[in-house]
């Protein structure tokens, strides 16, 4: 630890930069566990740096992306949990750029906080490291802001960012690839995941009603809430490598189905989803009945138990599906893809709507 860098003057307004100090020194090891092929160097520099093996492509695309945790983190400070939440962040960003059939190589975390607590930065980051291990990405950097009278003391935000690499032509593009006839293949989910909280929170009085238990659930309202996002990536990679031809990946996430699996078709063909092809999780009742949500609505928020959906040709379905298995995911045969409007994406969740 540097003790030679220290401002009283930066400490009276708040900022401990001894703190900053000491959480670097207690998630080195951590970050250091997520080292992969091409990670160069350590903490400390101010870029981290990566080479990829760029070994057999004809012409490597670089797929990026970014996203945070949102109010999700509420219920971390309620609970006094921090080692989760990463792992939500990670999955964020991971999930989206496997959509495309990219491997993610690195990931970078921002922290924000009001006071550096170096304990919980430590929690924190050990979720990103357990997120980073899941996907088979390092951690190469970040950053810890400290941020007196912007963030409350007990409160901090959490984003990142992500990089992957894909051949051009193992892209995975609907546009090229869907056809009508292809079959629905869905990976469930572990929970809400981490979109739709703000409603979560609302609904369910959260702040008064996280510590209620629910026989349903096995455990209490926000234990249930701050089970991290599943991360898909393994699945897709095992999917791709065992040679099943993916015409088309979407991560439901915000939006739920109606503003995410349209996203994944080619035009003019549309998804026919149907929402008795696999259970839904308690939590999804517990609150569609606190808040009196129309269904469609919770079908258009909410993930619902599907957390990832690949189409695939109608002969590939067993193969694919044990491939998720084996990688350790249950799925689900959901749907299909049917001719749709011309010119128009478009998804119908038999019973309850269409986008």
């Amino acid at each position: 630890m540097n003790n030679n860098s220290r401002s009283e003057s930066y400490a009276a307004a708040g900022v401990d930069v001894t703190a900053g100090y000491q959480a670097v020194d207690r998630i080195k090891p951590l970050v250091a566990s997520t080292a992969v092929p091409g990670v160069m160097g350590g903490l400390g520099g101010f870029g981290g740096l990566f080479a990829p093996d760029l070994a057999g492509m004809k012409k490597p695309v670089l797929v990026s992306g970014t996203d945070g945790v949102g109010t999700k983190l509420k219920l971390a400070f309620l609970l006094d949990k921090h080692d989760t939440v990463g792992i939500d962040c990670v999955a964020m960003c991971v999930n989206d750029i496997i959509c495309g059939g990219a491997k993610p190589l690195f990931f970078l975390d921002y922290i924000a906080c009001g006071k550096n607590y170096p304990e919980r930065i430590e929690q924190i980051v050990r979720g990103i490291t357990d997120g980073c291990k899941q996907s088979g990405c390092a951690l190469i950097g970040g950053e810890t802001a400290e941020m007196p009278g912007f963030y409350p003391e007990d409160e901090y935000d959490l984003a990142g960012f992500s990089v992957g690499i894909v051949d051009e032509q193992q892209i995975i593009d609907p546009e090229q690839r869907m056809k009508e006839g292809d079959v629905l293949v869905g990976m469930t989910s572990s929970g809400v995941h981490s979109n739709g909280f703000s409603l979560v929170r609302k609904v369910l009085d959260i702040e008064n009603h996280y510590n209620d238990h629910y026989p349903s659930l096995g455990c209490t309202l926000g234990e249930a809430l701050l089970a991290p996002t599943t991360i898909y990536v393994r699945a897709i990679l095992s999917m791709l490598k065992d040679g099943v031809d993916i015409h088309g990946i979407s991560h439901i996430t915000g939006g739920g189905f109606f503003e995410n699996v349209p996203r994944m078709m080619k035009k003019g063909l549309t998804a026919r989803i149907n929402p008795l092809s696999f259970p839904r999780l308690p939590i999804f009742d517990i609150i569609k009945e606190a808040g009196n949500i129309p269904t469609r609505d919770m079908y258009n928020t909410f993930n619902m138990g599907i957390g990832m959906v690949v189409a695939v040709p109608k002969d590939q379905v067993s193969l694919a599906m044990g491939t998720a298995v084996r990688a350790g995911q249950h799925a689900y045969v959901i749907g299909s893809v049917v001719k749709g409007e011309e010119g128009k994406r478009g998804v119908i969740v038999e019973g309850i709507g269409e986008a």
